[in-house]
């Protein structure tokens, strides 16, 4: 049976990003496999790194607790809005903190190689914008997605990484809304 993570990188729970989140819980929950899910907004952690990788800063319960739900996983659901044509700060301070060498990756001693530590994992990337997803990737070059699936998760050993963009949400009536979620509580169903 599959182990899936969701983990909901906006700040605001009223947000749609939430109501994509539960969807994808609720298609996962009827497929009958396993669902967790890490809410970052709800998270008590220091969102800097303070010290790079000079000196380790202890991991708050709030990480632990997180860290060993991203162990247990076999496929990771990223939920966030794209901010700036970039990731929320709580998602990029939740990475800076603990996707950390010997956790997720270790480089190698005296080589610029490095060795994936979390192989056998995949993940999706679902991501609002508030412009078409082609003229996101075409215009801009996706930088929150070169971000995420690149320099962070393939980095790390996870693949394939899938991406779906939702968008334009500003603009969108509440019967495109439903298509989404629809689409996203399928994307649940298939542990997709």
């Amino acid at each position: 049976m599959k182990k899936i993570l969701i983990i909901n990188g906006h700040p605001n729970s009223e947000s749609f990003n939430f109501a994509i989140a539960n969807e994808y819980h609720k298609g996962v929950l009827d497929s009958g496999s396993q669902v967790e899910t890490i809410t970052l907004a709800e998270l008590q952690f220091n969102p800097n790194l303070q010290f790079g990788y000079q000196k380790r800063t202890e991991l708050e319960p709030d990480l632990a607790e997180a860290w060993k739900k991203i162990q247990n996983a076999d496929h990771l659901v990223w939920v966030h809005p794209v901010w700036w044509g970039g990731l929320p700060a709580i998602t990029k301070g939740f990475i800076d903190r603990l996707f950390l060498p010997g956790m997720t990756f270790q480089y190698r001693e005296n080589s610029v190689w490095w060795d994936k530590l979390l192989k056998g994992k995949t993940a999706h990337i679902i991501t609002t914008l508030d412009q078409p997803g082609w003229y996101y990737q075409l215009v801009y070059g996706r930088p929150s997605v070169n971000q995420l699936k690149k320099c962070t998760l393939q980095f790390c050993g996870v693949t394939p990484v899938k991406v779906s963009y939702i968008g334009i949400v500003k603009t969108a009536d509440e019967g495109q809304r439903k298509k989404w979620l629809k689409k996203v509580y399928n994307f649940g169903l298939r542990n997709k």
